[in-house]
């Protein structure tokens, strides 16, 4: 496992490239272009009835899009927590792994897109608070 140290600050919003004609808007992304990685997996939720994540990931990137409707995403380093507020399909939340990530406030008609750039593996992420707690701890310490 990389060691390097991650803080929240190294999450980011980020605008993507839209072109609006009478037609509509087209807005595209673009690995390693649009955003820092590679993308390797696409999901989306909906019809969400509750909060989503809370947990983080060991090796996995993502970039959360608010494709229909609103909602908040929490992450948290361990050491300090930020707060975003998603509502536009325009703009995506970068989150690079080992950051606790819970989003939360849906309605029933939110949709949120996830580009990720890893498989999905379960065994590479800690999936609760405690188990975060304790991996930051063993990789700052190492």
């Amino acid at each position: 496992m990389n060691n390097k140290k991650i803080s929240i600050d190294s999450a980011s919003l980020i605008k993507f490239n839209s072109i609006e004609d009478d037609r509509g808007i087209l807005t595209s992304i673009e690995g390693e272009e649009s955003i820092p990685f590679d993308i390797k997996r696409v999901f989306y939720m909906h019809h969400l009835k509750s909060d989503r994540g809370g947990h983080s990931h060991i090796d996995t990137d993502q970039v959360i899009i608010p494709i229909h409707g609103s909602f908040n995403v929490s992450i948290s380093d361990g050491h300090q927590k930020k707060n975003f507020f998603l509502d536009n399909c325009k703009t995506g939340l970068y989150i690079p792994r080992r950051l606790f990530t819970t989003l939360y406030d849906f309605e029933i008609e939110d949709v949120c897109l996830v580009l990720a750039n890893t498989h999905y593996n379960i065994a590479n992420s800690q999936r609760t608070w405690e188990d975060f707690l304790d991996m930051k701890q063993k990789t700052e310490n190492a």
